[in-house]
């Protein structure tokens, strides 16, 4: 069992990049917590993924307490047999002015189960509020389940937010198409999958981490597929 907990006050002005890589062994159990101050005209850049692991809580919590703050949550993870992962986010927004972006992405096979509960909270006086939060499922089994709740709470009248979520099979039509390029099944699966985890991928700004999640994508959607 590990027990993390990670605490940023980013002050006015300041750029932030966090990066949370899990790779936990197949009976390795993970508590994760991470709260985040964000002041005035700040910008916080979190990305988490979660590769292995038997189980896995993420609870993020971040407060944009400054006007002009600015927060992304970027979020993937890849399961497989009968592994868990709870994902809880929350983004407070306190001042006017302020605008998030969240984006979490989920592939499982197996018998897999992920959790999604994002929240949005915006406050009375934090008018001007831009909110956005998107959770995309892809699922390779029959087996595989995923319980998603993106919400939104809202006391300003001034506001745009959005919330949204999707749970889904590869494209049949995709697939045929791959298939008719000469590509096997098991090939154009993996093609697919990678493809959809790809653009959170693209996201991660440290080059040799980013070329590691790549080859364990590549490595891991041949291997499921295979």
């Amino acid at each position: 069992l590990t027990n993390v907990v990670t605490e940023i006050v980013g002050g006015a002005g300041w750029v932030i990049d966090h990066y949370r890589l899990q790779n936990e062994s197949s009976s390795g159990y993970l508590i994760a917590a991470l709260e985040a101050d964000v002041g005035r005209d700040c910008s916080f850049t979190a990305h988490s993924v979660t590769l292995n692991g038997a189980l896995i809580r993420n609870d993020i919590h971040v407060l944009l307490n400054g006007e002009g703050s600015e927060s992304v949550l970027n979020g993937l993870y890849l399961l497989a047999d009968k592994q868990h992962v709870d994902n809880h986010t929350e983004i407070e927004h306190a001042k006017p002015h302020a605008t998030s972006q969240e984006l979490y992405k989920g592939i499982l096979s197996g018998a897999a189960h992920a959790v999604f509960n994002g929240k949005i909270l915006v406050h009375k006086d934090a008018q001007k509020t831009d909110a956005r939060q998107t959770n995309k499922n892809l699922l390779l089994s029959e087996h595989a389940v995923v319980n998603t709740k993106p919400q939104l709470e809202i006391h300003a009248d001034d506001v745009k937010c959005s919330h949204g979520s999707t749970i889904g099979q590869l494209d049949k039509d995709a697939l045929f198409y791959l298939r008719s390029r000469g590509l096997d099944r098991a090939e154009a699966q993996s093609l697919l999958s990678y493809a959809f985890a790809s653009d959170l991928v693209g996201r991660v700004r440290i080059a040799p981490l980013r070329a590691r999640l790549d080859d364990y994508m590549l490595t891991k959607f041949k291997r499921s597929q295979g």
